[in-house]
């Protein structure tokens, strides 16, 4: 088994000896610590807003000496060595026994809802996460989603071909012709077309399947890629993956490649679903919490209110419905989720990934510029009722709900509320938001009713 270091989001490392069992750092040797250090040091952004720094950084703390610390990005990163760093998110987990594995499971669920990821097909309960690691269940999901692809039949396609023949068949290139052919009048230099399934798609496959060969150290996923290659023997291997992902072509008829193909250039060039360009030296996929844990809320706010309103309830994602400005319309507010009743807005929900304090003194670590950005929404949308969902931490599981009150104008008083996903019981959790929201209803039309 190749050698993994796992480490939870926000956890600190470093290669002093003497925190070997310290429960304030997680301790890596010198020799992988370094090359980790010039991974991120060399590992170059392609938008200048984000900053890799800004997420894994390097640092020095007096007594321990150099230190790197995670923020905001979880995954996992393959250095030049081959040794791997997996960076789990920081889940709250109720008992002292809990294992990495169901935090993975977690992480899964919640990364499958991700768009860029578009897992939806993947079946992560088959995944034995409790014996690998994130990369090597990531190259699981490509097989799994290979095979399906395999079942169902890999497609052909005409393919523009050329041979010295000794019939006719396609066009003749005439000055090819001549030079091959002046002392064989019996053959042909022809260009054709042959129906064949050595396209350019199944081309990019074979090869992330030779690549995946090399890298994995799972026994199982080695088995299942070289069943998986006896299926594409006929497939040449890319010679140039530039040129091959450009010669794809994904239609209704080629739908079952379409994730394959975006995989395949994530482990191809190594790339990574965040807005960074792969290493030369090593390679990571990372995908931000922030956005993982948008859409996971989005989609289980989006059904389950849906359901248990029998479609009374419309919720709708990044809602563009308003701009901050009218005249002329700028800064377009994009609210996370936005909850409609008869076509009027009666509920916003904004999530942010953030472990809040339980410090009332220093406003348990809300962000001011998110309570100006709440207070826009209530302002624009006509609404009352604003959420900010939290992920669950240890730290403020006690807190409860947090509720701030402000008078908008005379129609309307803005009811800003801090809530929590336990992220472990996430349906009971948004369960309990759609009753409190028809709660709140209730109250308030027993109100208007009393007028």
């Amino acid at each position: 088994m190749v050698n993994v270091l796992s480490v939870r989001e926000f956890d600190t490392i470093t290669f002093n000896e003497d925190y070997r069992e310290s429960q304030y750092y997680k301790y890596l040797d010198k020799k992988h610590f370094t090359e980790l250090k010039s991974f991120i040091e060399e590992y170059s952004s392609e938008n200048d807003s984000a900053d890799i720094l800004e997420f894994m950084k390097p640092g020095f703390k007096r007594g321990v000496g150099s230190t790197i610390t995670f923020n905001n990005y979880v995954g996992i990163i393959q250095l030049p060595s081959g040794f791997q760093i997996e960076i789990l998110p920081k889940v709250n987990l109720d008992g002292e026994d809990e294992t990495l594995s169901r935090t993975k499971r977690i992480f899964l669920d919640m990364l499958c809802c991700l768009k860029d990821f578009d897992g939806k097909s993947f079946n992560t309960a088959s995944l034995n996460a409790d014996r690998m690691n994130l990369y090597e269940i990531f190259i699981n999901m490509y097989l799994q989603e290979t095979r399906k692809l395999v079942k169902h039949g890999i497609k052909s396609a005409y393919i523009l071909s050329e041979d010295n023949l000794r019939f006719y068949k396609g066009k003749l290139k005439i000055s090819d012709h001549i030079k091959a052919n002046l002392a064989h009048k019996e053959r042909f230099y022809m260009q054709y077309d042959e129906y064949l399934v050595n396209r350019a798609e199944n081309k990019l496959i074979k090869t992330t399947l030779l690549k995946l060969l090399k890298l994995t150290q799972s026994s199982e996923n080695d088995k299942e890629i070289r069943q998986l290659l006896l299926s594409f023997e006929l497939v040449d291997i890319s010679t140039n993956i530039d040129k091959d992902f450009a010669s794809v072509s994904l239609g209704r008829d080629t739908k079952d490649y379409e994730k394959l193909i975006a995989w395949s250039e994530e482990f191809l060039r190594n790339k990574s679903f965040t807005t960074f360009s792969g290493s030369k030296k090593g390679s990571a996929l990372l995908f931000p919490m922030e956005q993982v844990f948008e859409a996971f809320v989005a989609k289980w706010v989006k059904r389950i209110f849906t359901e248990e309103s029998d479609g009374a309830y419309r919720v709708s994602v990044q809602d563009r419905g308003y701009y901050l400005f009218d005249n002329p319309q700028k800064f377009r507010l994009r609210p996370d989720i936005v909850v409609r009743k008869n076509g009027e807005p009666i509920l916003i929900i904004d999530t942010k990934w953030k472990r809040l304090k339980p410090d009332p003194n220093m406003n348990y670590g809300i962000s001011q510029a998110d309570m100006y950005q709440m207070y826009a929404y209530s302002k624009k949308y006509h609404t009352s009722d604003i959420w900010l969902l939290y992920p669950l931490n240890e730290d403020v599981a006690e807190v409860g709900d947090i509720s701030f009150i402000a008078e908008q104008d005379e129609d309307i008083k803005i009811n800003l509320k801090i809530l929590f996903i336990n992220l472990a019981e996430h349906e009971k959790s948004i369960l309990t938001l759609y009753k409190e929201l028809e709660d709140n209803h209730r109250a308030a039309k027993t109100v208007q009713d009393s007028y």
